[in-house]
């Protein structure tokens, strides 16, 4: 389980809207100025995170968050090699299919994986739609320090 320090902002029913409390490891390096991360991480800033919890919390408590590592495995496979398979596999498809004397197999083939790359971002964005509605993949309350 990876484990969080956070903070309680809102409740309702059995589920509770925690914050991050640790400022993480950009607060103390030296590369901050130039490191895309913090930049980031400055811009976006800290949002509330539902979380399910079957302890009495109020606001202002603050909490451990987990969530299974497994979880977090997968969403980061199902990111980074979807779109690089589809954009692959559409191009070589495309490049199969043309003959190499057809006029423009270059820009057919970049168009295909253009097409490939933009259709597993939706097949992702519904995928997480349904790890994120489903209760297996969600993060939990361990335990109220």
């Amino acid at each position: 389980m990876i484990e969080e320090l956070a903070v309680v902002v809102k409740t309702e029913n059995h589920q509770v809207w925690v914050e991050s409390r640790q400022g993480g490891a950009c607060a103390g390096c030296r590369q901050k100025a130039s490191c895309s991360t913090s930049a980031i991480g400055s811009v976006v800033g800290k949002k509330a995170v539902a979380v399910d919890s079957r302890i009495n919390l109020h606001v202002g408590d603050e909490v451990i968050v987990a969530i299974d590592e497994v979880w977090v495995l997968k969403a980061s496979l199902l990111l980074y090699l979807l779109p690089l398979i589809a954009m692959f596999a559409s191009a070589g498809m495309t490049n199969w299919l043309l003959p190499d004397a057809s006029a423009g197999v270059e820009l057919w083939t970049a168009g295909s994986a253009l097409l490939g790359f933009l259709l597993s971002m939706r097949l992702i964005n519904r995928l997480q739609r349904r790890f994120l509605s489903s209760h297996c993949s969600r993060p939990i309350v361990l335990k109220k320090l």
